[in-house]
């Protein structure tokens, strides 16, 4: 009996050593997790000091140069969005398209998403907090090389909003 045990267990073992060994040796060189949590990391200390309130927002928003990015998909930013913001989808966030829309990496790039409004579940459908459209935005630009990012803030009742918005491409 102890000897069927021991063999059940170090066959049980094997098997998750194999499987284990067996994830490991899946590389992808175009994917890299350790990389992106600690992009993710710095990219999270960097972002404390960039969120705007939404006068500073619309304020910067304002100033020549600088681009109001919504990363939202195309039929959300149709359906309604910022006044003037460029809609580059969060899939198609590429090295190419990010040298089309600002090839310098020092301009300034404002973002914001669903859940910086409230009361707009159409346009703006919330998403769980963690997993905000802002977060992956910024680390994204972030990651690219982009250091001129600015998030707006606060979460704003689109109803009171001071922000201009528009419907369809602009």
């Amino acid at each position: 009996m102890k000897k069927a045990v021991a063999f059940l267990l170090l066959v049980a073992i094997s098997a998750a050593s194999s499987a284990d060994d067996r994830r490991t040796s899946i590389a992808n060189p175009a994917i890299d997790m350790d990389g992106y949590l600690r992009v993710a990391e710095e990219a999270a200390e960097y972002r404390a000091d960039r969120r705007l309130t939404e006068k500073e927002f619309i304020a910067m928003s304002r100033e020549a140069g600088t681009i109001v990015l919504d990363a939202r998909s195309r039929e959300k930013y149709d359906e309604l969005h910022v006044a003037g913001a460029v809609n580059l989808s969060f899939p198609d966030i590429t090295v190419a398209s990010l040298k089309t829309l600002a090839p310098d990496k020092s301009t300034r790039i404002l973002i914001y998403c669903n859940n910086n409004f409230s009361n707009a579940e159409g346009p703006f459908p919330a998403k769980i907090a963690s997993a905000s459209l802002n977060l992956s935005t910024f680390i994204a630009l972030y990651s690219y090389g982009y250091r001129n990012i600015w998030e707006l803030g606060p979460q704003v009742e689109l109803g009171k909003s001071k922000l201009s918005f528009a419907r369809g491409g602009s």
